[in-house]
Parts: C-alpha cells; sequence; structure tokens
C-alpha cells in the first residue's frame, strides 16, 4: 500500500511555486506499548471519566477548560476553538536562507520527506534542491498544518528534500540556566591530548543501522518466550557500589591511558625532554612501576 501524504500543497519563492508532496520521514512502530489487563479474567481494563463526590459523568457534558489559576477554569467548547484553528493553507513560503550551521540542533522537532507532486513540477524542484545544496543554505517559512502554524526550514537531501518543523523559542529551555554551574577552569593539556587521541581513535561514519534498542530486543524476545509459557533469566550485574562520580584527576589520567592503549605510552615519552628526571607528580601519572631516575654526582 503506497504511503499517504501527511500534506499536499506548493512552496514559493518569490514567483516561482513548486507543487509538492510532504511524507513523515519516522515512524514509532519500533516501541512496544502496553495495555492494563485485569488478571484473573484476562480483560483490558477501561477507564470510565468520573468527577469526585460525583461519580461517572457522560461524554456530552464534557467541555475543555483552562486552570488560569488554582482551581479556577476559562470554560471553551468545541467550536470556540475551531473558530480561532488556522486555516491551512497550500502554499510554504520561503521567506529566509541561513546556514545550516546557525540552527542549534536543538529546535528541530519532525523531519518530513519532500518529492515534487508530478513531472511538471520537478524541473523547479531540482533547482531549488541544488541552489540550496551549493549554497549551503537552509530555507525559512512558516506553515499551517491541522490547525496549528509551524516554523519549518527546508534542505536538500539526496533525491529529494526534507522539511524539518522547527521549535518556537519558547518551547527551548535556555542552557544558561543548567551550565551556570559549570567551572571555567582550563582542562589540562596532557588530559586533553589523550582525550582528543581517543576520540579520533574511535571516529568513523554514521551509519543508523549499527545501533538497536536492546531494550525493544529484549522485551520482544521476553514476550515470544511468554507466549511459548516460558520465561527468561534475567540477572542484573552488581557493579559492587562503585562511585557513579568517577576517581579523581589520577584516574582519569590512568582511565584515558589504558583506553588509548599502548601506543599511548610511546607519545607521552616522546614528549619529555631529553635528560629530565621523573617528578613524583609524574609517577602518579603514569603507570605504577616507573623506572627510577640515577642519582646525580656530586660536584
Amino acid at each position: 500500500m503506497a504511503a499517504r501524504p501527511y500534506w499536499k500543497g506548493q512552496i514559493r519563492l518569490a514567483l516561482v511555486s513548486i507543487p509538492v508532496e510532504i511524507y513523515s520521514a519516522t515512524r514509532s512502530g519500533a516501541t512496544i506499548a502496553f495495555n492494563q489487563i485485569h488478571e484473573p479474567s484476562g480483560k483490558r481494563i477501561k477507564y470510565e471519566k468520573v468527577v469526585p463526590g460525583i461519580g461517572p459523568v457522560d461524554l456530552d457534558d464534557i467541555v475543555k477548560g483552562f486552570e488560569y489559576s488554582k482551581g479556577e477554569y476559562v470554560l471553551l467548547d468545541e467550536k470556540e476553538i475551531e473558530g480561532v484553528r488556522l486555516e491551512s493553507k497550500k502554499t510554504l513560503e520561503l521567506t529566509q536562507f541561513v546556514d545550516s550551521h546557525d540552527i542549534d540542533m536543538i529546535y528541530f522537532e519532525k523531519p518530513y520527506y519532500v518529492v515534487p507532486a508530478d513531472e511538471l513540477a520537478e524541473e523547479a524542484f531540482i533547482v531549488l534542491r541544488e541552489a540550496l545544496r551549493r549554497s549551503r543554505k537552509v530555507g525559512l517559512g512558516q506553515l499551517a498544518m491541522r490547525g496549528r502554524e509551524y516554523v519549518v526550514s527546508i534542505k536538500a537531501c539526496g533525491r529529494g528534500m526534507v522539511m524539518e518543523t522547527l521549535r518556537y523559542a519558547d518551547e527551548v529551555n535556555k542552557a544558561a540556566s543548567y551550565f551556570r554551574e559549570i567551572g571555567d577552569d582550563e582542562p589540562d593539556d596532557e588530559l586533553l591530548d589523550l582525550a582528543t587521541t581517543l576520540i579520533d581513535k574511535k571516529t568513523g561514519k554514521f551509519d543508523a543501522s549499527d545501533f538497536h534498542d536492546r531494550y525493544v530486543d529484549a522485551l520482544k524476545a521476553l514476550i515470544e518466550q511468554k507466549k511459548k509459557g516460558k520465561t527468561l533469566n534475567i540477572e542484573s550485574a552488581d557493579e559492587g557500589g562503585s562511585d557513579p562520580r568517577g576517581g579523581n584527576v589520577v584516574d582519569l589520567m590512568a582511565a584515558l591511558k589504558k583506553s588509548i592503549g599502548p601506543e599511548s605510552k610511546a607519545k607521552s615519552s616522546a614528549k619529555k625532554p631529553a635528560g629530565k628526571a621523573t617528578t613524583k607528580r609524574e609517577v602518579n601519572l603514569a603507570d605504577k612501576t616507573p623506572t627510577k631516575a640515577p642519582a646525580r654526582k656530586r660536584a
């Protein structure tokens, strides 16, 4: 069965209009949802809408309300709400273009695939796609869909384009309120070199298929076993009450060197100037069995 477009309309750039169709680029089918079951009967539990002190109520007596103060509500019916819904316009006008790195990733919300609606729209579609790719820009505009207006971005993606809905500024918590307690100290140069070397060692190309939701996989396996009347023996590993906060700088240095491998020792020794004796601090930061420094001759 062919996928149904989420939205049909046109992208407008100045006097040029390009008929397009938009499809959802993601799906939530990978998650596992549970229902609450009455174990003695094996039937699914349903919920009644009740009012404290009154009991169950009819659905016809329920309206929506906004709590503007504790226990005080403004009541709105569906006709009033529908009256202020934005009409789903069939045009996405690109009003601004920005560098792709100017938009913080935290503002991106949901992606959609954008394809030309027909063969006649294909030429203009390709021109816009390649112009975005060559300029390394992202087009911005506002689009009304299903009663709500979204800020959206358009960028080239393979043979097509991707539209992403963006969060508004008031929907994003300011990072400063969370990061203000982090100090401004500069990291130790040797620690920074080791960490950078470790990152370079583990650098590769991103492939989404390399990652799996192990929790979902385990749940699926458990469900299959339960269907067959079996259970899984799951033992949680005990870490012995280790301190989750980690160790001190000396432990961090040793852990980084161990993570990188033997080649870090050669690099570390090559950086030391010739003839310099190993100090007490250097002994603590390096391996536990350092070579003893030669005794100095008396004058």
